[in-house]
């Protein structure tokens, strides 16, 4: 899968339709099509057994025009430099949308985190930091935590850029542990957003929300929260899955139960979770659930061409980046499917790290409570917008995102004008 979509396509895409019907010339966009900076760095490590592994790992700067880089740091086996340049151009059009004061960025260590003692994902997550530190910084470039990492290894990251510079700077990355500069939300903040985006998308379709249908694939930090969330507000949560596989339960699964199961160790997988009535199936299989709402939430490319005309939701919201390809855009368009896109629906992260970076700077804490309404003000603000420029143009939300995204990163690019 990995070597027939380029995620990095999606975008090119994306900007090119965008920027077609906005009538722009190539040259107001070109530089949008292209990352402002690209780091690949080697970690050498010695590992607990006293061997040597070096990891390749990476630091891409999409856009800065409309603020210091934002974007965070993924600890995956599967990362490589077109998947970063994919994940940091989505950050600078995410940011547009839900117009927070940011760029985009992203970064990546192409690593197993699960096979790694604490240890080893200590000292390689210093490396990293120390490898990167350069081109990072408050009003530069700021990571937060995406799949593979956690609060802890953002602290571990704060720590060693501080070290670096001599002082504390809680303010050089989000994410972080409340103790330590974190923000009230936070972790919940995507999986939040997403149920907003839930809420909103059902009332605009004239749909009930309790009792519909719902099946989320990638139980990670996003799709655990959302499922928490969403079978909290009465929807009935009927599949799940993981790396290992899926669980099937015609009736509603037990979340609050899965959740504790899977918080209990991170190694715990669904495959090993039992409970009364529900099914294994595959990811495949999930994918392809009779489900009122369909929430990928797991990697990129994750709906094709090879499965797109398979799908029976009505509705997909994305909960990852990317998880729907271009050819799959088309093909769910022709269904009457519709597609409710990451740089819109899982903003809720990037939202609440705005926040932090607010709490950090200004030395001045914001309750839970502020931090919940002004995500949700926020994320309502954009979904109407998205909505409403989309059916004005009559065009898919996620061309509707765009127009907005890339106006208003052309519009910040070319005020500022291109260095000569």
């Amino acid at each position: 899968m990995a070597e027939k979509y380029n995620p990095f396509d999606n975008v090119l895409a994306a900007v090119d339709n965008a920027a077609s019907i906005l009538g722009y010339k190539e040259k107001e966009y070109a530089a949008l099509k292209h990352p402002e900076r690209e780091l690949k760095v080697s970690i050498p490590m010695v590992m607990d057994d006293g061997n040597v592994r070096v990891f390749d790992a990476y630091r891409v700067q999409h856009s800065t025009s409309r603020g210091p880089a934002k974007g965070g740091i993924r600890f995956h086996q599967n990362v490589n430099q077109d998947e970063v340049k994919a994940l940091a151009a989505w950050m600078s059009f995410k940011c547009a949308v839900v117009n927070v004061p940011y760029g985009g960025g992203k970064g990546g260590v192409v690593v197993q985190p699960n096979e790694l003692s604490e240890h080893e994902l200590h000292e390689l997550t210093r490396k990293y930091t120390t490898a990167i530190a350069p081109i990072i910084g408050p009003e530069e470039d700021i990571p937060a935590p995406d799949v593979g990492t956690t609060p802890q290894i953002m602290a571990w990251f704060m720590d060693t850029y501080s070290s670096l510079q001599g002082h504390s700077v809680l303010n050089c990355v989000t994410g972080k542990p409340i103790g330590l500069g974190g923000i009230l939300g936070r972790g919940d903040a995507t999986g939040r957003g997403v149920m907003i985006t839930v809420k909103n998308i059902l009332h605009k379709m004239n749909k009930p929300l309790q009792g519909a249908k719902v099946a989320i694939q990638g139980m990670g930090n996003v799709g655990s929260a959302t499922a928490r969330f969403l079978s909290a507000e009465g929807m009935k949560v009927v599949a799940v899955s993981d790396v290992s596989c899926g669980l099937y339960k015609a009736d509603g699964l037990n979340i609050p139960a899965i959740l504790e199961y899977l918080s209990k160790d991170r190694k715990n997988l669904l495959k090993d979770y039992t409970e009364e009535g529900a099914k294994i199936i595959d990811n495949g299989e999930l994918l392809e659930t009779e489900v009122d709402v369909l929430i990928p939430a797991a990697m990129e490319n994750m709906i094709n061409e090879d499965n797109a005309d398979r799908i029976k939701a009505p509705v997909i919201v994305e909960a990852a980046n990317g998880p729907v390809t271009k050819e799959a855009d088309e093909i769910l368009e022709k269904m009457g499917i519709i597609v409710v896109p990451d740089i819109l629906a899982n903003a809720g992260g990037v939202v609440v790290s705005y926040f932090e970076w607010v709490q950090n700077t200004q030395a001045f804490c914001w309750t839970e409570d502020q931090v919940i309404y002004q995500l949700k003000s926020m994320m309502d603000d954009a979904f109407e917008s998205v909505w409403s420029i989309a059916k004005d143009n009559n065009v898919t939300l996620r061309t509707g995102a765009y127009l907005i995204a890339v106006k208003r990163v052309v519009e910040a690019q070319n005020g500022r004008g291109l260095y000569v």
